[in-house]
């Protein structure tokens, strides 16, 4: 269908569309979903205007770019349509009919989308005063295979390089693969894109060019459920004649060693890689170059790459020009075919891993004779790039370290069985840079051995990878060490948040433990913007629950147990529930509803009929806390009030009211529980812990009549521990949260600024460039802890930052989405200014605030559909989009 619309010719709007999105990501390339989610944010025309509103939006979606310039769609017209969403507008199924528009056209039929086709799309909306905005610049998205049938390639793999591996020490570490094949352009072409994925890891070359700066495709899943394709558009990698396509396959996840106890091949043995290149021609015509049995393979210059082990590269053996055309590979050997697992291909919903920055070293030592250590001034997860001038046959050998011995030599014993060695050895033709492909590590110090002289500073560099999400929030205070903290917080999530949510980079674990995870999230959304990701791992938590409904403590589930337990197992309402609440995500909110119904009903079945904690549970309780060891039955009963208050509200706002009224009444029956046997007349909560008291109060469990009581029982806590912390992962998760809830926020920031063992200021004071794992990591007195558990980069205790965000920078939201903001700054008496800012799905809203005279000025920008509550003390005000100025006595 063609669907002509009226011209924009309309008075001035104050308001224009801008970021456009579709599935929440900008101009994606090979989707899956028939009916893909757009959204955008929207802007002021004018400087200084204020209280803007969208009243209505129009989209229009076709297949050329010329069509939405003469204003026409042959896909999608949805009409004008009265409402201020901006986030989440799904595109019609085939056939399906939208609103009636305003303009000549009477219906909105859409003729739906269809596998690897690029679409094109534009929105324009009206204001509050009635006055309809320029269409916006156009967006694109395309479309991959959409089903099963959509794929002509065949998995592909050289099985030839495990059977015949032998041991390296005490690891099995088989080369990667490389695979190739060359293939002919026979006309000109107008697009073309490459559709690969691998049970393993694979990196794409074309005509002697990596595809793609991403780094760990396809990412990890459940093999044995799904596995995503990722998807690159090429075009202009090929020419008319002669291409050539190659693929290095390594084991990650698949066949790599994953996790504590030295276990490899959680999934198989073999690895594999798809591909398939899709070429339409000008002409109209098409073509699909697939992975079949003419690809060839071969060894390479990679010796074993791992991510526990890390990565051998032999120089010398490097096979030149080997994805171009012109290869001779006769003497390639033929690839072994068929798929080893069984997961369904999908489109990759998140954002992929890449290098977010480049850190240079900030000093160089020698401990000892021809022992080099590096120190790059940040702890980061990565690896190193490595430029040298060697000699054909020289080995330098790279290990990493996130902190140093007394002796300068790097610390290395809390890796545990992870090498996270890197080796190279030397052409010797020159000037020679590399950087692994298939391996990462957490480290600040970095120790190079083989050199025959001492090197300069820039022999190496450290790449910082991560999930390539954008920056959601920037805090900056007064105080270098809030901000350090601030920093450290931010640093720790970028190195866990590799494709899942990790503990930590380095040592032999590197599991998606979901307590970390819910203990986090919401600091998270603060810090990027984590919707894709969270969008893929929440996938990845649903496919490790049980038949009984119980969520597993990592996911995806492998080498920890499926049995996550109190605090850990709940990531799986408390994850879902926040992305809506952040972003606005009623689909994604409603497609983990069911998941988060079986799990309270499994909570329930676990408990006694009477509704409390059974006398055998499997739970982590506090997880290193100090000296303080919490009832496990407090935190389970907790926690099955809390994610049952979750999920009737999640009911709630999805409009099931009579599921929102069966979950509240059982909501209210654990917290009558909770009170009748775990809280005394006086106000004890049981166990008589920071972290007890933390989860009746941050999860509002104590009746009226205790409140006080138990209040002043928590204040004790904290006092006779001379003002300082003792809680754990579970505690501090919320703790700041609670002294805000019983008005006690001068506690709060009393722990803030502490700097006296245990506090977040201790860890800063003795060199901490990241959060650590426990409290006493490191220790003047004592040294490091046990080095069997003692990461130097674990975010759970950086979910102080998300409290910083909403009290000291004072950005919270109201609503779900941002729709309403809540602007509510903790005015600390020990800062003379703070500035802060979200990246809401809405766009920017700044606090900033400084003190003037005997009071405090208060800056405040509302980006526009929102409004916002101004909280000054006991004042409050609501105030639209735009800029405001304050003054707070």
């Amino acid at each position: 269908m063609i669907l002509g619309l009226m011209s924009a010719g309309f008075a001035m709007c104050s308001l224009k569309p801008v970021v456009l999105r579709c599935e929440n990501l900008v101009s994606p390339v090979g989707i899956d979903s028939a009916s893909p989610r757009l959204s955008w944010k929207l802007e002021a025309t004018e400087r200084g205007a204020k209280d803007l509103k969208q009243q209505a939006y129009e989209i229009i979606v076709a297949t050329d770019k010329s069509l939405l310039a003469n204003e026409r769609a042959d896909v999608w017209h949805s009409g004008n349509v009265q409402t201020n969403a901006t986030t989440g507008i799904q595109v019609p199924m085939a056939g399906a009919f939208g609103t009636m528009t305003r303009s000549t056209v009477s219906t909105s039929k859409s003729a739906g989308l269809t596998p690897f086709h690029r679409y094109y799309w534009s929105v324009r909306t009206t204001d509050q005063d009635g006055k309809v905005s320029d269409w916006s610049s156009p967006a694109e998205f395309s479309t991959g295979p959409m089903s099963a049938s959509d794929w002509v390639a065949d998995w592909i793999g050289f099985d030839k390089l495990r059977d015949n591996t032998k041991k390296v020490g005490e690891h099995t570490l088989p080369p990667p693969a490389y695979l190739r094949q060359n293939f002919l352009v026979t006309k000109a072409i107008k697009r073309a894109v490459l559709h690969c994925s691998a049970f393993g890891m694979a990196e794409f070359h074309v005509n002697g060019k990596k595809v793609g700066n991403e780094y760990f495709m396809p990412g990890w899943t459940d093999y044995e459920k799904r596995v995503y394709y990722h998807s690159y558009d090429i075009t202009k990698s090929l020419v008319k004649g002669p291409n050539a396509v190659g693929a290095i396959l390594g084991d990650g996840w698949y066949s790599g060693y994953v996790g504590f106890g030295a276990n490899r091949d959680h999934y198989g043995k073999h690895t594999r890689v798809i591909a398939q290149i899709e070429i339409e021609y000008n002409d109209g015509s098409r073509v699909s170059v697939p992975t079949n049995r003419s690809w060839k393979a071969s060894a390479g210059p990679i010796a074993y790459s791992d991510f526990l082990m890390g990565e051998h590269y032999d120089a010398r053996d490097e096979i030149n020009d080997w994805a171009k055309p012109t290869f001779d590979d006769s003497k390639w050997e033929a690839v072994d075919t068929g798929a080893v697992s069984k997961g369904k291909l999908e489109a990759f919903p998140s954002n992929p891993v890449r290098a977010f920055e480049t850190v240079k070293p900030i000093s160089l030592s020698e401990p000892k004779p021809g022992v080099y250590v590096y120190n790059l001034g940040q702890n980061l997860a990565g690896f190193v790039r490595l430029k040298v001038h060697g000699m054909r046959g020289q080995k330098l050998v790279i290990r990493h370290a996130e902190r140093l011995n007394p002796d300068n030599t790097v610390y290395t014993t809390n890796l545990r069985s992870a090498v996270s060695t890197d080796t190279y050895i030397c052409r010797g033709d020159g000037v020679e840079v590399w950087e692994p492909k298939f391996t990462f590590h957490g480290f600040q110090y970095v120790e190079v051995t083989g050199l025959t002289e001492k090197p300069g500073m820039d022999l190496i560099e450290g790449i910082a990878i991560s999930s390539d999400a954008k920056l959601g929030g920037h805090l900056e205070t007064s105080d270098s060490m809030l901000n350090k903290l601030v920093s450290n917080a931010y640093w720790t999530q970028r190195m866990n948040f590799i494709d899942i949510p990790t503990d930590c980079p380095q040592r032999d674990e590197r599991l998606g433990w979901t307590g970390d995870a819910q203990a986090f999230i919401r600091t998270a959304c603060m810090v990027t913007d984590v919707q894709p990701f969270f969008t893929k791992w929440l996938v990845d938590l649903d496919d490790g629950q049980r038949a009984d409904g119980q969520f597993p403590m990592v996911a995806p589930v492998k080498v920890a147990g499926n049995d996550g337990g109190p605090a850990w197992a709940d990531a799986g309402v408390i994850c879902p529930w926040t992305i809506y609440d952040v972003y606005g995500d009623k689909q994604l909110l409603a497609k983990h509803y069911p998941n988060m119904k079986r799990y309270i009903e499994f909570c329930k079945n676990r408990s006694t009929a009477e509704l409390m904690p059974p006398a055998q549970f499997h739970c982590f309780g506090d997880w290193v806390s100090i000296n303080a060891n919490t009832p496990t039955d407090v935190i389970f009963l907790a926690y099955f009030a809390y994610s049952t208050h979750l999920v009737a509200e999640s009911a709630r706002a999805l409009g099931l009211m009579d599921e929102a009224a069966h979950y509240d009444k059982l909501c209210a029956t654990l917290k009558s529980n909770f009170n009748t046997h775990f809280v005394e007349a006086d106000g004890t909560v049981k166990g008589n812990t920071q972290c007890s008291y933390v989860l009746a109060f941050a999860f509002d469990l104590l009746n009226e009549g205790n409140r006080e009581n138990a209040k002043a029982k928590f204040i004790h806590s904290i006092e006779e521990r001379n003002w300082l912390l003792s809680t754990g992962f579970v505690g501090t998760r919320d703790i700041m949260n609670a002294l805000t809830k019983i008005g006690r926020n001068d506690i709060a920031l009393r722990l803030l600024h502490n700097t006296d063992f245990p506090s977040w200021g201790f860890s800063i004071k003795n060199g901490a460039t990241s959060i650590w794992e426990r409290w006493d990591g490191w220790t003047p007195e004592k040294g490091f802890q046990d080095p069997g558990m003692n990461s130097f980069a674990h975010y759970a205790f950086g979910a102080v930052v998300g409290w910083m965000y909403r009290e000291v920078g004072g950005i919270n939201n109201a609503s779900a989405g941002f729709n309403q903001i809540q602007i509510k700054p903790l005015l600390d008496p020990k800062l003379d200014w703070v500035k802060s800012s979200y990246e809401s799905v809405h766009g920017p809203v700044k606090v900033s605030w400084k003190k003037s005279g005997e009071g405090h000025s208060v800056s405040v920008d509302v980006p526009p559909n929102t409004t916002a509550l101004v909280w000054l003390g006991d004042d409050k005000t609501t105030v639209g989009s735009g800029h405001h100025e304050f003054m707070a006595k």
